[in-house]
């Protein structure tokens, strides 16, 4: 047999980070409606956020076609629904021991942090998807600027992503679903009253103006707001990338340094 026919020998080529955080995703996406879990999630979540909308909001009353009343809401669901979501993501690893297979298998730690919250993050971005019956209602009840409410959506997005890696990341502290939820569920809100008007004007009295303008501009929801408004600034963007990033680099060394304990 001449050389050219010799078959090649050696280990099977390392599929590349993208093929491994896909296999990630794919397996924990579809996970959440391996019961009737997702559906409840969903459900609560479209309801709440109508409910809110054209009930508590007034959207009917105010006579603007626009969605003011239902982004107003938004941050403060996804107080609740997004340490919902993540905090099982790994304190069920860790209770249930499937956490030791999944780090036994040949995938970085950092494969498998960032397709639990693609994953997750997928599913929150459905959710809200949902809510698009709310955007065309709007439509066909007047002129709405559609450009401010596409970018509403891109902001809300954005804050599900960052609320939610701090989810994932309080959910790698810890074995226990209620300790990991109302730890995230302290730090998210945190994220959020930081930029309520009672805390600027408090500290207004209190600290000198850069001190205030600091702490606003660590707000989840001065971004958020920003952005609701229309202007998706590149600062608006910014944030939450950032948050969502340093949060699953935390996440990525709690699981690391834990391991399967």
């Amino acid at each position: 047999m001449s050389a050219l026919s010799k078959p090649k020998c050696g280990p099977p080529p390392t599929p590349s980070r993208f093929r491994r955080v896909g296999s990630v995703v794919g397996r924990e996406f579809a996970a959440y409606f391996a019961t009737p879990v997702a559906a409840v999630f969903l459900v609560m979540f479209v309801a709440l956020s109508a409910l809110l909308a054209f009930q508590v909001g007034g959207l009917y009353q105010r006579g603007q076609a626009d969605l003011r009343p239902f982004f107003q809401w938004q941050p403060w669901l996804a107080l609740f629904f997004m340490p919902v979501l993540g905090m099982r993501l790994w304190s069920d690893e860790r209770r249930s021991g499937s956490i030791e297979l999944l780090l036994t298998l040949p995938l970085a730690i950092g494969d498998i942090v960032i397709g639990k919250f693609i994953a997750a993050w997928a599913f929150a971005c459905f959710a809200l998807l949902l809510t698009v019956p709310i955007w065309i209602t709007v439509a066909w009840l007047g002129g709405p600027d559609h450009g401010a409410i596409l970018s509403g959506y891109i902001a809300t997005a954005l804050l599900f992503a960052s609320l939610l890696s701090v989810s994932a990341c309080a959910s790698a502290c810890t074995r226990n679903s209620v300790v990991a939820f109302v730890l995230a569920l302290t730090v998210d809100f945190l994220l959020l009253a930081s930029g309520l008007p009672i805390v600027l004007d408090f500290l207004g009295r209190q600290s000198p103006a850069w001190a205030v303008d600091a702490v606003a501009s660590m707000s989840a929801l001065s971004h958020f707001d920003g952005a609701v408004r229309g202007v998706l600034d590149a600062r608006d963007v910014l944030y939450p990338v950032s948050v969502s990033v340093c949060a699953l680099w935390m996440n990525a060394r709690i699981v690391s340094w834990r391991g399967a304990a």
